[in-house]
């Protein structure tokens, strides 16, 4: 007699964390190919929802304008965040480092209604003081998104810079480098993949914020979680069903790609 072998409890732990994680989505894709408008009905298979989705301007506006927010927030939040790890990391005698410190990371464990809020008396306050920002909108927005991005960027970048090998700065500054060539010759090469990786997490934070863009932003700037959330507060809507599912489609595919590319030049070095 063949016995059947039963699976460990950690495979079937893994399965029922990866059905917790990946059978909500599942279902959400089915469902935006319903013919239906209510979300509960199945109606037939129909693809309606993605030319309305595409024909809905507000929404698209909604997308272009968190996908400017995120990118502009990204790339400032990685060079604020890298000047400030190096500062971290490299001088580590300076006065008030420790005060640097903990005010850098404070936006990771500051709950982000706080942090929306401070930011809105700060804006009305310097509207008051010296007439700007005249009104809130996509400026304020970014300024925002890169005052709790840099928070992030700042840790993944000094986790990196603590681990760079100094004696290849110091033998690159005895052969005649001046410390700022050093630093975009030898160390930025180095913490290149921390530079990344701070700019994807700051991208991905910024265009998922919904509580510090609902304070700061004004009636002319409407990101994409604003969006979402207004309308799934007066029911889901299979709009917003077909855009998570472009959007699902989307991060799979580059992850993919990610994936892909790194196996290939995995097998390179072999």
């Amino acid at each position: 007699m063949v016995r059947l072998k039963t699976p460990g409890f950690s495979k079937t732990m893994l399965v029922l964390g990866m059905l917790f994680l990946y059978l909500p989505m599942v279902v959400l894709i089915v469902y935006s190919f319903n013919a239906s408008r209510l979300v509960s009905v199945w109606a037939g298979f129909s693809t309606k929802w993605y030319g309305a989705l595409f024909a809905n301007e507000q929404i698209l506006s909604a997308v272009w304008m968190s996908l400017r927010i995120a990118f502009y927030s990204a790339s400032m939040a990685v060079c604020l965040g890298t000047l400030c790890a190096f500062v971290i990391t490299r001088f580590k005698k300076m006065r008030g480092r420790t005060l640097l410190s903990s005010m850098i990371t404070a936006p990771l464990v500051m709950p982000e209604v706080i942090t929306g809020l401070s930011l809105l008396l700060l804006f009305v306050q310097m509207a008051q003081t010296i007439g700007w920002p005249t009104d809130r909108g996509m400026a304020t927005i970014w300024i925002a998104h890169t005052t709790f991005c840099s928070a992030y960027v700042a840790v993944v970048v000094s986790a990196r810079l603590q681990e760079v090998d100094r004696s290849i700065e110091e033998a690159a500054m005895d052969l005649g480098c001046t410390p700022l060539k050093t630093f975009f010759v030898i160390t930025l090469p180095v913490i290149a993949p921390a530079l990344v990786s701070g700019w994807l997490l700051a991208f991905t934070l910024s265009l998922d914020d919904l509580v510090i863009a609902s304070f700061v932003s004004g009636p002319g700037a409407t990101t994409l979680p604003m969006v979402v959330f207004s309308s799934v507060r007066m029911g889901v809507s299979p709009e917003i069903n077909a855009l998570a599912t472009l959007i699902i489609l989307s991060v799979s595919l580059i992850a993919f790609i990610a994936w892909y590319l790194m196996r290939r030049a995995e097998r390179k070095r072999q």
